[in-house]
Parts: structure tokens; C-alpha cells; sequence
């Protein structure tokens, strides 16, 4: 090749519109193209390093590494200039022209198959490098391989229109230099404040020093002034990092200004290479409980920051988990701005959901740390067990109640603590859902289980009764609420058939006249020995739908259908004894009426026409006597 002849190579004629494609569909912000050129010059020195290991004479006696940027605002001009391995007159036309020579049609074929293909792109310098056409109307490339004689570099050069030219120059220097003729409307490129500000928040952990070109009107001097941090804390060996560095980092990443309660630092390599720093927040983020936010951790490839709320990698339920993961091989789409959906992505993220359920499980032994974890995202975590089948066991260990048995004071329970402390003849798991701690210790299902020392988990969050739908069973323990009607509750009373004998000739009347007053308002009515202070109770079938799941179908606008309850009388109580001796019918028929509105509403705490109940029960007064 001549020295002084520019060589011309055409563009396809699809150029421009791959061009087009490439400016305004795959980048959503012109910002990237500074982050694309320090990511490529990031890789040439990698390249170098590399490559020197066998022959260090690429080095040519220079080895103080780096990247740099110098602003030239007199011709408009931004360079961006590194040291590595460079290029040769094949490589800059095979990279430089990779979108050019492939045409729109190729590229786009190739950019709509497989996640995997589309995936590869990035990885081809073209890509990434002809995002400097989104600000530059022309660009200049000067480049030599390390080793090559001084003669041996190669200027490309474009306006992106259609073609470009190259020529075999003179550079003294190994290394690229990029020469980016900026648009009238990207001038803020040329300002040095928005320069660093770029660098701080794409490449500020590249392990290479970035400099740019600074002039001191004080001392009338220029420096090459390093921007970017160059260490990334989750780079360095976990013994050389303190506690103080970590809660530190935590709080420059999050703007939080607690500490966390714990995290998790951790370096995976093999086939899947990348390294994660997790933190479990102290306090939760005000936007939490919206479930439609994006909340997700903070993405590196390479230590190149690609974005922040990469949701892919936990599910919801751990949306409060803050931190980084820092790929080697994580595959991206064109622009580097959205994750493609493939098997390496879903891999990653079974692994830092079972990295974050084993790092809750450790906090959990501290139950002062925990009783704090558990303050701020219990709610959430309670969605696990739906989300998240496959992890639903070790979600089940980590959940915490109160029960009857613990008071408000107390710390929370865990379902092992309350299978450690069964009756005997305890078969199942017993619980009550109800809108308050005071509405769930003081309902009438619970007098029996008082009266026998048996414990039952109070459930008093809107969550719960959803969750309960997905907690089959723990340990072999089936999950029983005891508002429901199940057999197994009274099996756990010895003297049922005692006190079935015991009930008197006139209250064993009682059911049909009461079936016959209530008629289809109910399921059915039935003795329960279950009751100690309460004449009667409702409860549902253990196939029907649970007072608390009608309210949240209620509350989210969804129609449902009416629920037939169980109406269970107590035979023992006083006030039904009484009843069952009332000859008057209407005055019988308002006291059923009465026993049983007064259930509904202690278990609904509401009823359809309230007024009604209460003029009923004023009458009643009236003529008690």
C-alpha cells in the first residue's frame, strides 16, 4: 500500500439505513457512544496484556497503560486515545466495516435469530464503535498493531454517508486514536465537567486509568488529570476489603445512609465468570411495596457499567436486594442496554436467589438481625413461596409469625419453632387469617386452642391469606386454618364423645329448627365442642373460599360469589340453652337470627345491612322482659 494514496471502499447502498438503525432504534441516549469507545480501548489493553504474556516485545518500552480523552473546542473535536495492541490494515477493515460489509439485510437477519447470534454482535468492535455517529458528523481513526514498524499505521476515516477511506500512515505510538468531529448539537461533549460525569458513571471501574486533558490557568500548566476510580471495590480479594469499606461502597451505591445488615461478595469462575456484591438494606426504600417499579441490581460487563435496575437476576420477591454483578461473558444485545433472554441469564439467576435465601438463612441465627430483616421486608418475602416453588422450602424456614402463645413483645416465631412445640396428638399446622393482631387473639376459633395449650399462627397481614394458598404443607405438616371446618380439630378433644351425651334433649332439637329459620343463608349447622365463651361461630368448608380471601377478591374489584357458611353452635353455652327452650317462634326466630348475624359479624367484622342487625337487637331489648 502506498503511503500517500486514500484508498475508497463503498458501503453497501443499505449503509445509511443500518446507520439510522444503529443511531436512533438501538441506543436511548447519545451519552453511550463515549462508554462504547472506552469499553473498546479497555479491551485493546486487555488484548495487549494478553498477548505480551508470550511476547513481551509489544510492549515497544511502553508500558504505562491508559486511556485518554482531550478536548480540542477551537475545531470541535473529541479524541479518545489508548495503548493497546492497535490494529493492522486488515483488522481496522474487518472491524471498522463488520455493520458496512454485512449490509441491512444480513445484519438484520442476523439480528432477528436466535438470542445467541444477536449476542455475538456486540462483541465485534463495529457495533459498539459506530455509535460515535450518533454525535459526530466525521471520524478518524489512527491505529498500529504492537510490533509493527512506525510506517505501518493506517488512518480510516468516514462521515458514516455511504463510504470510507483508508491510508497506510506514520505512528509513532502503538495504540488507537479516535478523532470525533462532534455535531453542532453534541457541543456539551466538549465540556470537560459532562466528559468526567460520563466517565464516573459508565467506566469509573475500569481497571485501566483514564486521563483527560486538563490545563491549570493558575499555574499555566497542563496535566493529564486521571477521572475514574480504576479499582473496582468487588474486583479485590475479599480479606484485603474491611467491614467499613464495604458499608461505605453501600451507601455511595444506594444514597442510603444506614448501614446493611449483611452482605454476600463473591467471585464465580469456570464457564460462567462474573462476581457479585449483594447488601440486604437496613431500611426499606419508600418505593418498595410497588411492585410495578423496577427494582433490580446495579449491571457491569467487564467493570463497564451497563445498567442500573437489572431486573433479571432476582425475582420480585428479593426486590430488595442492592448490589452489583459483574459479568465477563453475560451476552447483550446490540446496543449493551437491554439483557437478552437466554439459558446463561436464567442460570445466574437461580444461582443469586439460592446465594441470597443462603445469606438470609445465616442472618436468621441472629435474631436481633434478623427481627430487623424481617421489620422492613417481612411483607415481602411473603411472596416467595408463590413466586418461587422451586425454593419454597428454604422461603418456609425463613418466615416468621406471631402466634398465641408470643405476645406483641416478643420475637416472632418460626414454622421449626412451632413444630418443635406440638401437642402430642397434633396433626396439622393451625393458623387464623384475620385484618388485626386484636380481631385475630381475640376470636372465638381460638378458645378451644387456648384451653388445650395448643398453639396456632396469627396471620394478620393482607398477604397471608394469598401465601396460605401456596403453604400446602412444612415438614410434613399440613396447614390447617381454623376458621375452616376440619375433623382433625375435634380429634384433639377427649371428651367429645362425653360432652356429645351431655347435651340436652331440647338444644339436640335446636339444628333442623335452626336449618329450617336460616334456610339457604347457610351450609349447613352443626354442634362444635370447640367453643368455650362463644354461643356460636361461622366457618367455612374446607373446600370454599375463607372470609379473607372474599375481602381481597373484594378489595382488587373482582366479583365473588356468595359464601355459604358452616353455622356452629356451642351445645354448652347458657345463651343457648335458653334459646333452645323458647316456646314464643318469632321471638326464637329473631334470637337464631341474632347468634347468627353476631357470628357473621365477628367473623366479616362487617355485615350487609348493619342497621338491620341493630334495629333487631334495640326490639329485642325492648321486649326482653
Amino acid at each position: 500500500m502506498n503511503t500517500n494514496i486514500m484508498e475508497t471502499y463503498e458501503f453497501q447502498s443499505e449503509t445509511n439505513e443500518i446507520l439510522h438503525l444503529m443511531i436512533h432504534s438501538l441506543y436511548s441516549n447519545k451519552e453511550i457512544f463515549l462508554r462504547e469507545l472506552v469499553s473498546n480501548a479497555s479491551d485493546a489493553i486487555d488484548k495487549l496484556k494478553f498477548q505480551t504474556i508470550s511476547s513481551p516485545e509489544l510492549y515497544e518500552n511502553n508500558t504505562n497503560l491508559c486511556i485518554r480523552i482531550r478536548i480540542n473546542k477551537d475545531n470541535n473535536t473529541l479524541i479518545i486515545s489508548d495503548n493497546g495492541i492497535g490494529m493492522t490494515h486488515k483488522e481496522i477493515i474487518n472491524n471498522l466495516g463488520t455493520i458496512a460489509k454485512s449490509g441491512t439485510k444480513e445484519f438484520l437477519q442476523t439480528y432477528n435469530k436466535t438470542t445467541q447470534e444477536k449476542n455475538s454482535l456486540i462483541g465485534q468492535f463495529g457495533v459498539g464503535f459506530y455509535s460515535v455517529f450518533i454525535v459526530s458528523k466525521k471520524v478518524l481513526v489512527k491505529s498500529r498493531f504492537g510490533g509493527l514498524d512506525k510506517n505501518e499505521g493506517v488512518l480510516w476515516e468516514s462521515e458514516g454517508k455511504g463510504k470510507y477511506q483508508v491510508k497506510k500512515i506514520f505512528k509513532k505510538n502503538r495504540g488507537t486514536k479516535i478523532t470525533l468531529y462532534l455535531k453542532s448539537e453534541a457541543q456539551n461533549f466538549l465540556e470537560s465537567w459532562n466528559i468526567k460525569r460520563i466517565v464516573n458513571k459508565y467506566s469509573n471501574h475500569v481497571a485501566i486509568p483514564i486521563e483527560i486533558y486538563t490545563y491549570d490557568e493558575k499555574t499555566k500548566t497542563s496535566i493529564w488529570e486521571q477521572i475514574n476510580q480504576a479499582q473496582a471495590l468487588w474486583t479485590l480479594e475479599k480479606s484485603k476489603i474491611k467491614d467499613d469499606d464495604y458499608k461505605n461502597f453501600y451507601k455511595k451505591l444506594t444514597n442510603d445512609s444506614n448501614d446493611p445488615i449483611t452482605w454476600t461478595h463473591n467471585k464465580v469462575e469456570g464457564v460462567q465468570e462474573y462476581t457479585i456484591l449483594l447488601f440486604i438494606p437496613s431500611k426499606s426504600a419508600w418505593d418498595i411495596w410497588n411492585r410495578e417499579n423496577k427494582h433490580g441490581l446495579k449491571l457491569y460487563v467487564k467493570r463497564i457499567y451497563i445498567m442500573d435496575n437489572a431486573e433479571q437476576f432476582l425475582p420480585n420477591y428479593l426486590r430488595f436486594v442492592k448490589g452489583i454483578i459483574d459479568s465477563n461473558n453475560l451476552p447483550l444485545n446490540v446496543s449493551r442496554e437491554i439483557l437478552q433472554e437466554n439459558e446463561l441469564v436464567k442460570t445466574l439467576k437461580k444461582a443469586l436467589t439460592k446465594r441470597i435465601l443462603k445469606l438470609l438463612e445465616n442472618l436468621s441465627k441472629n435474631t436481633e438481625s434478623y427481627q430487623l430483616f424481617w421489620s422492613q421486608f417481612g411483607l415481602i418475602l411473603k411472596e416467595g413461596p408463590a413466586e418461587d416453588p422451586e425454593n419454597k422450602i428454604i422461603i418456609s424456614n425463613l418466615l416468621r409469625f406471631r402466634s398465641i402463645k408470643t405476645t406483641l413483645s416478643e420475637n416472632l416465631i418460626s414454622l421449626q419453632n412451632y413444630i418443635d412445640n406440638m401437642q402430642k396428638k397434633q396433626e396439622k399446622i393451625y393458623y387464623i387469617t384475620t385484618d388485626s393482631y386484636a380481631s385475630a387473639i381475640n376470636s372465638p376459633h381460638l378458645e378451644f386452642f387456648k384451653q388445650k395449650n395448643i398453639d396456632v399462627l396469627l396471620l394478620t397481614d393482607k398477604i397471608d391469606e394469598w401465601m396460605m394458598n401456596y403453604m400446602t404443607d412444612f415438614k410434613g405438616k399440613s396447614f390447617q386454618s381454623v376458621s375452616k371446618y376440619d375433623k382433625s380439630i375435634e380429634k384433639l378433644n377427649n371428651n367429645v364423645q362425653d360432652q356429645e351425651k351431655n347435651i340436652n334433649e331440647n338444644v339436640k332439637l335446636l339444628l333442623n329448627k335452626v336449618k329450617e329459620i336460616l334456610k339457604d343463608k347457610i351450609k349447613d349447622v352443626r354442634f362444635t365442642h370447640k367453643l368455650t365463651q362463644t354461643p356460636a361461630i361461622v366457618t367455612t368448608d374446607s373446600n370454599d373460599m375463607t372470609t379473607q380471601m372474599a375481602k381481597l377478591f373484594s378489595s382488587a374489584g373482582q366479583s365473588i360469589p356468595e359464601i355459604k357458611y358452616i353455622f356452629e353452635i356451642n351445645p354448652n353455652h347458657e345463651l343457648i340453652k335458653k334459646i333452645s327452650t323458647e316456646t314464643n317462634s318469632k321471638k326464637f326466630k329473631n334470637w337464631v337470627k341474632i347468634l347468627f348475624e353476631q357470628s357473621l359479624l365477628v367473623e366479616k367484622n362487617t355485615l350487609d345491612d348493619p342497621n338491620k342487625f341493630i334495629n333487631r337487637i334495640n326490639k329485642f331489648l325492648i321486649h326482653c322482659n
